[in-house]
């Protein structure tokens, strides 16, 4: 008996090793190995501003041409480096990357955040890549009066090993100007089923990429046309402009934890190809609402939904932050294009520059000549039931 009890706790002492252990080869949801580059070179952190030309030292990445630790507060001229978290940062120098090699599932998408800024006025970019998959984000656009923007892109493990790669693009005639990047986070992403009388995957917005608790600004999605391999599955962004994914700890969020803004009127286009019946008559519905970051109104939408549209201006009544809009279509496919932009280029009222819009959450799309029955209808049916059996008895 007591032989058998402890056999027993050593199994479970092994699988819970094994599950830990598991867990630690396969990586987990959060920064990668010093992603926020706060951990020291062996020689310490750069105590001048020089460029270090050739092979830069960073605890956990390898690098390629000129690489720069960056400090918080530390100048170029009269120009103060924005390092968007931390004390630390990399700034690329032209034609430079750095480089990490992770641990990942093969064939399971993921979801890589980070924080990038440029440190000069001319146009800079910065190509995220993990082989064979590759994505150039555009710097020029400043979201926000911060310098810095979080970004999110997603990939396809090709492998159980892959090498995720930041580079500079970019060949300047200044060589000191170039991306920083900084707070580089990894992220499993699942699809979720899609709901029973719902034909919209994820039109909550709760799966999506890596926010951290901290920040305040948000996650931008820049345009991705492959639903496959998006930060937000389900959703594709067709348009030239990011949309920002918020959460509700810093923003106002119609409902659960996580929604879209939209940003930069029709640059800024969200969109889902959704199933339905041809010549079948569906319901559109979604949650309209106001971030609660000061942006300034009016605040509208055109919403789409197959060949109808329709413009919908945020006018909630005084007990509510946020309303519900109804669009009426007509399937003419087997797939059915819903979509949204902002009507406006919104910015913030206290700094006047930093883009902001209206909020989208629990989108919806139902075959609309079919009762939706609630658990008010269940229970009255339930009630006949009940009644008629009394009766029979």
């Amino acid at each position: 008996m007591f032989r058998s009890s402890t056999r027993s706790k050593w199994f479970t002492l092994f699988m819970l090793f094994f599950a830990l252990f598991a867990s630690a080869i396969l990586g987990e949801d959060g920064l990668v190995t010093n992603g926020d580059f706060e951990t020291p070179p062996i020689t310490g952190f750069p105590k001048d501003e020089a460029l270090v030309e050739g092979p830069t030292e960073i605890p956990g990445w390898k690098t390629n041409g000129t690489v720069e630790l960056v400090s918080s507060g530390q100048k170029q001229g009269a120009m103060i480096l924005i390092v968007p978290r931390g004390a630390h940062a990399v700034r690329l120098g032209n034609d430079a990357d750095i480089s990490q090699e992770l641990t990942v599932e093969k064939g399971s998408i993921y979801s890589v955040t980070f924080s990038a800024a440029r440190t000069c006025a001319q146009l800079e970019s910065l190509n995220v890549s993990v082989p064979p998959a590759s994505q150039t984000i555009d710097l020029q656009t400043l979201y926000n009066v911060q310098g810095w923007d979080p970004y999110a892109l997603a990939f396809e493990a090709p492998e159980d090993k892959v090498r995720l790669v930041f580079s500079n693009p970019g060949m300047e005639d200044d060589p000191t100007c170039g991306p920083i990047i900084d707070d580089i986070a990894i992220k499993k992403l699942f699809t979720p089923e899609r709901p029973k009388d719902n034909a919209v995957i994820n039109g909550d917005y709760e799966e999506g990429p890596w926010m951290f608790n901290n920040v305040s600004l948000g996650v931008l999605l820049p345009t991705k046309l492959d639903e496959e391999t998006s930060s937000l599955p389900g959703w594709i962004i067709e348009s030239y402009r990011a949309v920002r994914y918020i959460d509700s700890y810093h923003y106002s969020v119609p409902q659960g934890k996580r929604a879209i803004e939209l940003l930069s009127g029709k640059e800024g286009i969200i969109s889902q190809m959704v199933e339905t019946t041809p010549s079948k008559p569906y319901t559109m519905s979604f949650a309209l609402g106001h971030a609660g970051d000061k942006c300034k109104q009016p605040l509208a939408v055109m919403a789409f939904a197959g060949d109808q549209a329709r413009n919908i201006h945020y006018t909630p009544d005084s007990n509510s932050t946020f309303q519900v809009a109804n669009l009426n279509f007509t399937a003419k496919a087997d797939r059915t294009r819903i979509a949204f932009y902002s009507v406006y280029y919104n910015t913030r009222s206290d700094d006047m520059s930093s883009l902001c819009g209206p909020v989208v959450d629990d989108v919806r799309v139902w075959f609309s000549g079919a009762r939706r029955i609630g658990f008010g209808g269940l229970g009255l049916g339930l009630g006949l039931w009940v009644s008629v059996l009394v009766l029979f008895y």
